[in-house]
């Protein structure tokens, strides 16, 4: 069983930066593709990111203004956003990908406002 704990969220302007962190505990984390996910008021949690190996895949809304990471040492990934954009307004999670129903954490709220 795998557990998560997203933070690093906030209020920013546009064209700002945020980066997410995501804690994991459990075993065999290093084994496990990670992934983002972001879901906005309203609508489903759809995919961010997500790094097999050293291998990244990004939604097209977000390339070249997103960069996922993970240091497998401390159990952690990150999601470094740039340029910001009020349509990245969501809350934040990280989970396995694909992502496994019972990995999901609280998340970290963004909100990308003037």
């Amino acid at each position: 069983q795998m557990r998560f704990v997203e933070s690093g969220g906030g209020l920013v302007q546009p064209g700002g930066s945020l980066r997410l962190s995501c804690a994991a505990s459990g075993a065999w984390f290093s084994m496990y593709a990670m992934g983002w996910y972001r879901q906005a008021p309203g609508n489903q949690r759809d995919f961010v990111a997500s790094m097999t190996g050293d291998v990244t895949n990004y939604v097209d809304s977000v390339k070249g203004r997103f960069t996922i990471s993970r240091d497998n040492a401390k159990n952690t990934i990150h999601l470094q956003m740039n340029s910001l954009k009020s349509e990245d307004t969501a809350v934040y999670y990280c989970n396995a990908y694909p992502p496994r129903s019972d990995f999901w954490g609280q998340g970290t709220q963004v909100t990308v406002s003037s």
